[in-house]
C-alpha cells in the first residue's frame, strides 16, 4: 500500500515529508510471500462509528475505538480492513476518530486517526475508496478510544467543493483544509462566535481496552448542508455541535468564516450526532454525558431551519417510569422518505438499548430491535451477548429496509425495517464476518485437537478448529472470565489446559480441561492473596499433574491438586517467570530478567536452583513489555530467551549455557510450529528485529537465517500482549496477536 506523509503545520502551511519507522533498510532479511487472515471470531469490539455514501448504493464504511476503520463489501457480505497497513510507530492511529465521505466522488474517504490525545494524530486520505492512503500528521490531537468517540461525525467534507473539509477537535477548536485533507489551519473565528473556547489540557486517560474518562470532549459534529450552495463553490451553510449542556448549536452561513449560535435551542444535554434530512430538517440526539457509558437522561429534537422552530420528539423519557435513566446515541434518516428516521438509546441497562422508528418525523414512534427475530448464526457467541453502546446507526440511502447499528460488540443489520410499519418483527443479522475487533491476550496451538486455543478480551476466548468460522460453541464452556490472559498446555497431555483470567462471575480465576478446551472447570482455590490479575502466567507439567501460577509481580505457587493447596515455589521470588518443559514432568524453568539467572526446578516445581547461566539483566519484560522465555516443543531443556533490549539466546542444555542468536537484535516474542520438510527441529516464529527492522519472522533452521514473513501491507501496528506461535501441524502456518485487530492467522502463499 503505497503512503504519503505530510505534517500540516497550523502557521503557513509549511510540508515536511515525515520518515516512517516502518521503512525497510537497505539490508532487510530476505523475505517470503504470505496470506494473512483474522481468525474468526466475529465483532467483539466497539463498531462507534457507521458512515453510507449518500449516492454510490450500498458503500458503508465502519470505525472501531481500537482496531482501525472497515469497509462494507455487498456482494461477498463481508467487511474488508482497511489499516492494516498501520506500522508498529503508527499504533495511535488505529483508534479511528471518524470518517469522512466526500459526497461528489464516492472514491475519497478520509479517517481521522488518533486513539489518545497523548499520542500522535493524522488525517489518513484514500482516493480509492480505502485501498491505499496517504498519511498527513496533524497538530490537533484524538481520542479515538476515549469517552464521546461514538459521538460525530466530527469530520465533514463540503458536499459542493470536495478539496474542502472541516474537523471538530476534542481540545483544540475547529479545523478546515483546502486541499483535500493534506494541511490544515485552526478556524480561529469559531471560538469567537461564543464556543467555548479550546482547552489546553494534555492529560491523557488511564488507558485501557474501554478507554478513560477526560473532560474534554470538544465539537462532536459538523454537517453541511448542501442544499444552500452549488456545486463548485465552497456551501454556505455548516452546522456544529459541541459536547456541552450549555449551548451547544453553531451554524455559519457565509462558508465557515463565522458562526453563530442556533437560537431557541434546548440547553442541559450534550448533543452526540447531528442529521440533515433531504428535506431540510436537522435530528439531534441528545445524552447527560458524551459516552458510551454513565448515561442518566436523553432526549432527540428536531429544528426546522426555514422556520426556526424547535421541537421534542424524545421516543420514551429516559427514568419516566421509575426506572434508571438512559441517554440517546445515534439518529438516522431515510433518504429517500425523509419523515422515516430511527434512533438509539445509549446506556439503557433495563433490558437493553432499543432501536426507535418513526415514520412521521418524530411524532410517533414504534421499538424495534428488543421484540426482533434475531440471528446469531455468523457468531455464535452473540447470542450470550446483551446490544449495548448503541452509538452509531444508519440507514441505507438506496436501500430503506437495511438499518445497522454499532454495539460494544460489533455490527448488526435489520433486512426488512419497513415491514415492521405492518407490525412485523423485525430482522436482524450479527453482520460481522470480516470485522475482527477482539484484542487477544494468550495464545497456544496444542499437537492434537483444536489448532488454536485463543484468550481475548472482554470476551474470554474461543477453541478454534476451523480458524475460518467463529465457533459453534461460541467462547469457552464452564467457568466464563471477561478477559483470559494466559494459557498452557501439557506437553505430554496436551488434552490437558489450563488457564487463568480476571473478571465475571467465578470467584476462582483458574480454569482446567481434560477434553482439549471443550469443557473446563474451575480449580479448586486462588492461590493466597488472590490471583487474576493482568500479568498473571501460568505453566503447567508435561504429564498434567503440577500448575504453576504467578500472580503479576508476586512469587510463583505450585499446587499438584488442581487447586486445593498452593504453596510458594522455593528460590523464587516476585517477577520471575516459569515455564514448563514439555517432555520431563518434574522439570521446570524459571526466569529472573532484572538479574539475568535462570534458575531450574527438578522436583515439580517444589524448589529451583540457579543455573551458571550469565545473561544481560533486562528490566523491562513482560506481557506488555515484550520478552522470550520459551522451551522448544517437543523437546527436553531447549530453552530460548531474551528481550528487546538484548537479543535472543538459545541454550540446548537446559538453561546452563546460551548461545547469542547474532542476526536478532530484539526479540519481544517467540514461537514454535511444524518442522520444515525434511527438517526435525521446529520451525521458530519471532516477533523483533533483524537488521534494524522490527517484523515476523520464521527460522527453519534453529535460528541460523531468519525470512520475514509479514510484508508492509500487514503490519497491524503494535499488539497488546505480543504473542506469535506456529501450528505444530502445518508447517508455515502461523499466528499473532494484535492491539484490536483479533488473531491473525498466515499462511506461505502458494
Amino acid at each position: 500500500m503505497h503512503r504519503n506523509s505530510t505534517f500540516a503545520l497550523a502557521a503557513g502551511f509549511f510540508l515536511f515529508s515525515w520518515a516512517l519507522a516502518a521503512e525497510t533498510p537497505s539490508n532487510a532479511p530476505a523475505s517470503e510471500a504470505y496470506v494473512w487472515r483474522s481468525v474468526a471470531m466475529g465483532g467483539g469490539g466497539f463498531v462507534d462509528g457507521l458512515v453510507f455514501h449518500p449516492t454510490a448504493p450500498d458503500l458503508l464504511y465502519a470505525r472501531t475505538d481500537v482496531g482501525g476503520a472497515y469497509r462494507w463489501d455487498a456482494s461477498a457480505r463481508s467487511w474488508v480492513p482497511l489499516t492494516d497497513w498501520l506500522s508498529p510507530a503508527e499504533n495511535n492511529f488505529t483508534g479511528i476518530e471518524s470518517i469522512g465521505l466526500d459526497p461528489s466522488d464516492p472514491a475519497r474517504v478520509y479517517l481521522a486517526a488518533g486513539t489518545y490525545r497523548g499520542g500522535d494524530a493524522a488525517i489518513l486520505r484514500s482516493g480509492d475508496r480505502g485501498n491505499t492512503f496517504q498519511v498527513s500528521k496533524v497538530p490537533f490531537k484524538m481520542g479515538g478510544n476515549e469517552d464521546g468517540r461514538s459521538n460525530g461525525e466530527r469530520l465533514a467534507v463540503d458536499p459542493n467543493s470536495g478539496g474542502i473539509l472541516f474537523f471538530g477537535s476534542r481540545n483544540m477548536g475547529l479545523w478546515q483544509s483546502i486541499d483535500h485533507g493534506a494541511t490544515w489551519k485552526a478556524v480561529d473565528s469559531f471560538t469567537n462566535s461564543g464556543a467555548p473556547p479550546p482547552s489546553t489540557s494534555t492529560n491523557r486517560p488511564g488507558g485501557g481496552r474501554r478507554g478513560g474518562r477526560s473532560n474534554a470532549y470538544g465539537i462532536v459534529c459538523v454537517i453541511f448542508d448542501p442544499a444552500s450552495g452549488r456545486p463548485g463553490s465552497p456551501t454556505p451553510v455548516i452546522y456544529a455541535a459541541v459536547s456541552t449542556p450549555a449551548t451547544n448549536l453553531y451554524c455559519s452561513s457565509d462558508a465557515g468564516v463565522t458562526w453563530q449560535p442556533v437560537a431557541g435551542q434546548p440547553l442541559g444535554l450534550r448533543p452526540n450526532h447531528l442529521v440533515l434530512s433531504t428535506d431540510g430538517i436537522l435530528y439531534i440526539s441528545y445524552s447527560s454525558v458524551p459516552g458510551p457509558n454513565n448515561a442518566t437522561d436523553g432526549a432527540v429534537w428536531k429544528y426546522n431551519p426555514k422556520s426556526g422552530v424547535w421541537t421534542d420528539i424524545t421516543p420514551e423519557k429516559p427514568g419516566e417510569d421509575g426506572g434508571p435513566g438512559w441517554g440517546y446515541g445515534a439518529v438516522s434518516v431515510d433518504a429517500k422518505h425523509p419523515a422515516t428516521l430511527m434512533a438509539t438509546s445509549i446506556d439503557q441497562w433495563q433490558g437493553h438499548d432499543e432501536v426507535y422508528r418513526s415514520t412521521n418525523g418524530g411524532a410517533t414512534w414504534k421499538g424495534i430491535l428488543r421484540d426482533g427475530r434475531m440471528d446469531y448464526s455468523p457468531a455464535p457467541y452473540s447470542s450470550r451477548m446483551t446490544p449495548h453502546w448503541l452509538g452509531s446507526l444508519a440507514v441505507n440511502p438506496n436501500n430503506p429496509d437495511e438499518v445497522w447499528f454499532g454495539t460494544g460488540y460489533g455490527v448488526w443489520c435489520c433486512t426488512n425495517a419497513t415491514r415492521t410499519d405492518a407490525d412485523e418483527p423485525a430482522g436482524w443479522i450479527f453482520a460481522d464476518r470480516g470485522l475482527e475487533e477482539t484484542v487477544p491476550l494468550a495464545l497456544i496451538s496444542p499437537p492434537t485437537g483444536a489448532h488454536l486455543l485463543s484468550g481475548v478480551g472482554d470476551i474470554d476466548g474461543f477453541r478454534s478448529d476451523d480458524v475460518n468460522i467463529s465457533p459453534a460453541e461460541g467462547t469457552f464452556a464452564g467457568p466464563g472470565f471477561n478477559n483470559t490472559r494466559a494459557l498452557a498446555y501439557a506437553g505430554l497431555k496436551p488434552e490437558i489446559i489450563v488457564r487463568i483470567g480476571n473478571g465475571g462471575r467465578s470467584r476462582i480465576h483458574a480454569a482446567i480441561s481434560d477434553d482439549g478446551g471443550r469443557t473446563w472447570k474451575a480449580l479448586d482455590r486462588n492461590p493466597p492473596g488472590g490471583a487474576g490479575a493482568q500479568g498473571d502466567t501460568v505453566a503447567i507439567a508435561a504429564d498434567g499433574t503440577v500448575i504453576v501460577w504467578t500472580p503479576n509481580g508476586r512469587a510463583p505457587f505450585v499446587t499438584s491438586d488442581r487447586g486445593l493447596t498452593w504453596t510458594n515455589c522455593a528460590g523464587l521470588s516476585g517477577g520471575d517467570v516459569v515455564i514448563a518443559d514439555p517432555v520431563d514432568p518434574s522439570r521446570f524453568y524459571a526466569l529472573e530478567p532484572q538479574g539475568g539467572k535462570v534458575l531450574v526446578s527438578t522436583n515439580a516445581a517444589t524448589s529451583f536452583e540457579a543455573t551458571a547461566a550469565s545473561l544481560p539483566a533486562v528490566q523491562r519484560f513482560g506481557a506488555r513489555s515484550g520478552g522470550v522465555f520459551a522451551v522448544t516443543t517437543g523437546m527436553e531443556g531447549n530453552l530460548w530467551t531474551g528481550s528487546r533490549e538484548t537479543g535472543l539466546f538459545h541454550s540446548t542444555d537446559g538453561g546452563t549455557n546460551f548461545a547469542k542468536i547474532d542476526a536478532v537484535a530484539g526479540a519481544d516474542a517467540l514461537g514454535f510450529g511444524m518442522a520444515a520438510p525434511g527438517k526435525a527441529f521446529p520451525a521458530v516464529y519471532l516477533l523483533g528485529t533483524i537488521n534494524g527492522l522490527h517484523a515476523r519472522y520464521r527460522s527453519d533452521d534453529t535460528g541460523r537465517t531468519w525470512v520475514r514473513i509479514d510484508d508492509d501491507q500487514h503490519q497491524y501496528g503494535n499488539a497488546d500482549i505480543p504473542v506469535i506461535i506456529g501450528d505444530p501441524r502445518i508447517y508455515g502456518r502461523a499466528y499473532f496477536t494484535t492491539g484490536g485487530r483479533g488473531v491473525i492467522c498466515g499462511d506461505p502463499a502458494r
